[in-house]
C-alpha cells in the first residue's frame, strides 16, 4: 500500500496573537515582546545596528533597518527568523509597509533617498531621491502617498507611490523627525526635534494647517485606530505628549522611562508601547486613563517599535495585505 507524506508545518516560535516588536539598537537583535504576558518570547538577531521595524499588514513579516551595514532584515513572524536580508541605500533608518503589503518603504539617513522594496522578492525595485537627510516615513491608508520627514531641509517629502515620484515638498518645523498618518488619511503628524513641536498637515493641500507645542526633542509619534489622539514621545524630558486630534491641543503628558524614541498603539487602541532607549525597556500605557501600567526589559538602547498580529500557521501570504484574526483557535 503507498504511504502518503504529510510535509512538516514550520515551526511556531510564538502562538498567534498580538506582538510588539522592538530593535536594540546596540544589542543588532530584535525583542519580540507578547503584548498578553508582557514579557519578551524571542529575541531575533537581525543586522548591525537596529533602527526601526515595521510589520506587514497580515502579521507575516517584520521589516528591520540595520543602520550600520545598509540592509533590512525580514523577520518570519511564525518562526521568529530572519528569511531575507536587503541591500538599500546608506543608513536606513525608517520604514513603512503599504496597506497591501506588497511594498516596503525604507528611508536611506545619508543618501537622500527611499529604497522600494517589493516584499514578494525582497528586491529594491526603485530608489527615489528625497531631501536632505531623510528619517522617518508613513504611508497613507489607501497606499496612494508615502510621507518622508527630510531633517536637515525642514521639509516633508510627498511621494505618489504610483509613479514613485516625489510631488510635493511641504515646509515644517526645525529637524522634522518622526510622521504618522491618520486611520482617514486626512492628516499627517510631524514631530519637529529642534522646535519642540508636532506640524499637522492636511494632506489634501499639503499644507500645514496646526504646529502644536509639545515637550523636549520630539521624535516617535503614533496616532490611535480610531483616529482621536495622537501620542508625541519626547525623548529629551522622558515623557508622552497626548495630542487630541479634535482639537490639536496636548491633554495628557505621561511620564515614561528614560530618552523615550518611538511609539506604537495596539490594534485596538487600548495600549501605546514606548521604547525607552537608556533604560533598555519598554513603557505599556493604558491609553484609557494614560497611565503606564507596565515596564517590560528589553536589549540594549531599544529604539524602533511596531505592532503585529501574528496568524495561525498556513494563513496570511506574504505579499498580501490581509489581516488575520490572530486570537481565535488555530483550525486543526
Amino acid at each position: 500500500m503507498a504511504l502518503t507524506m504529510v510535509a512538516p508545518q514550520p515551526a511556531q516560535a510564538v502562538p498567534p496573537g498580538t506582538y510588539a516588536y522592538v530593535t536594540n539598537f546596540h544589542a543588532n537583535t530584535v525583542s519580540v515582546i507578547n503584548t498578553r504576558t508582557k514579557t519578551v518570547a524571542v529575541t531575533v538577531p537581525v543586522g548591525a545596528a537596529p533602527w526601526e521595524v515595521a510589520v506587514s499588514p497580515n502579521g507575516t513579516r517584520a521589516y528591520v533597518t540595520n543602520r550600520a551595514d545598509d540592509t533590512v532584515s525580514v523577520i518570519n513572524t511564525a518562526t521568529d527568523t530572519v528569511v531575507a536580508t536587503v541591500p538599500v541605500g546608506r543608513e536606513p533608518l525608517g520604514v513603512a509597509v503599504s496597506p497591501d503589503g506588497t511594498r516596503a518603504y525604507v528611508t536611506n539617513f545619508s543618501a537622500n533617498t527611499v529604497s522600494v522594496i517589493k516584499t514578494a522578492t525582497n528586491t529594491v525595485v526603485a530608489t527615489i531621491p528625497v531631501g536632505a537627510a531623510p528619517i522617518g516615513v508613513a504611508v497613507s491608508p489607501k497606499g496612494t502617498r508615502a510621507y518622508v520627514t527630510n531633517s536637515d531641509d525642514n521639509t516633508v517629502s510627498v511621494i505618489k507611490t504610483a509613479t514613485k515620484t516625489v510631488v510635493a515638498t511641504i515646509p515644517v518645523g526645525a529637524f522634522p523627525f518622526g510622521v504618522a498618518v491618520s486611520p482617514n488619511g486626512t492628516r499627517a503628524y510631524v514631530t519637529n526635534l529642534n522646535d519642540d513641536t508636532a506640524s499637522v498637515i492636511k494632506t489634501k493641500t499639503n499644507t500645514v494647517v496646526a504646529t502644536i507645542p509639545v515637550g523636549d526633542a520630539p521624535q516617535g509619534v503614533a496616532v490611535s485606530p480610531n483616529d482621536t489622539r495622537a501620542y508625541v514621545v519626547n525623548a529629551d524630558d522622558d515623557t508622552v505628549s497626548v495630542i487630541k486630534t479634535a482639537t490639536k491641543t496636548v491633554v495628557a503628558t505621561i511620564p515614561v522611562g528614560h530618552a523615550p524614541r518611538e511609539v506604537a498603539v495596539s490594534p485596538n487602541g487600548t495600549r501605546a508601547y514606548v521604547t525607552n532607549a537608556n533604560a533598555d525597556s519598554v513603557s505599556v500605557i493604558k491609553t484609557a486613563t494614560n497611565a503606564v501600567v507596565a515596564t517590560i526589559p528589553v536589549g540594549d538602547l531599544p529604539f524602533g517599535v511596531a505592532i503585529g498580529v501574528v496568524p495561525c500557521p498556513g494563513h496570511g501570504k506574504p505579499g498580501h495585505g490581509k489581516p488575520d484574526h490572530g486570537h481565535r483557535p488555530c483550525p486543526r
